[in-house]
């Protein structure tokens, strides 16, 4: 399965020609033109690297990696950016950025730097709250080192209540996280799933939220 990379960057014609790169090396790429498109595009999907710039509208660069950390959303983050001055690269480094490459770049490197990124953090990106971890590597979901036996549905359902723990998940996000605009969902298959997940997680708690959603407390 290839890694998916988002593309912060507000110059379009920079940006085709980047996601064109990336997509000859075999990279699934989705590209936010602002702060505020990343930030819902993040809700929506998970992503194993983001590539952003800095001077972008809405949110810039640097406040939206802020943001996405402070939401404990760790993925591995490269800035793209023509800020040479070492305030500037102090500050990457201080929001949570893993690297930095000041434009024009050569795009051999940057693809090395990629590469590298996604090789060391990759192997070791699984998360947890408390004995319950996803291990993406593997696309498993574990409670006290065992697998759960889920289907593909509550699987990424779980994952979305443990991407948002400690706060509620509304339904329409489910929705949009569950199925395509070519699927339908309802309330019934929601409630299944969540069910589901509370039979084999007795010692987890799963709050319905009533008239908003559901929450996984930590």
């Amino acid at each position: 399965m290839s890694n998916k990379i988002l593309v912060l960057e507000d110059d379009l014609l920079f940006a085709e020609t980047l996601i064109d790169l990336l997509e000859d090396e075999g990279y699934e790429v989705s590209h936010a033109p602002n702060g505020q498109d990343l930030l819902d595009i993040t809700y929506k999907k998970n992503f194993d690297l983001y590539l952003l710039d800095i001077n972008v509208p809405l949110i810039d660069g640097l406040t939206l990696l802020g943001e996405l950390r402070d939401s404990e959303d760790n993925t591995p983050a490269i800035f793209l950016t023509s800020h040479k001055e070492k305030e500037m690269l102090q500050k990457a480094f201080t929001k949570g950025g893993d690297d930095f490459i000041t434009k024009p770049f050569d795009n051999d490197e940057l693809l090395l730097r990629i590469h590298a990124l996604l090789r060391r953090i990759k192997p070791n990106s699984k998360t947890c709250i408390d004995k319950l971890c996803h291990d993406p590597l593997h696309q498993r979901i574990l409670f006290n080192e065992e697998e759960l036996d889920l289907s593909q549905k509550e699987y990424q359902l779980l994952i979305l209540l443990m991407a948002h723990v400690n706060t509620p998940v509304p339904k329409t996000m489910i929705f949009e996280h569950l199925w395509s605009n070519s699927e339908s969902g309802s309330d019934g298959a929601i409630r299944v799933y969540i069910n589901r997940i509370k039979q084999l997680l007795p010692e987890m708690h799963i709050e319905n939220i009533r008239g908003v959603g559901y929450k996984l407390v930590s």
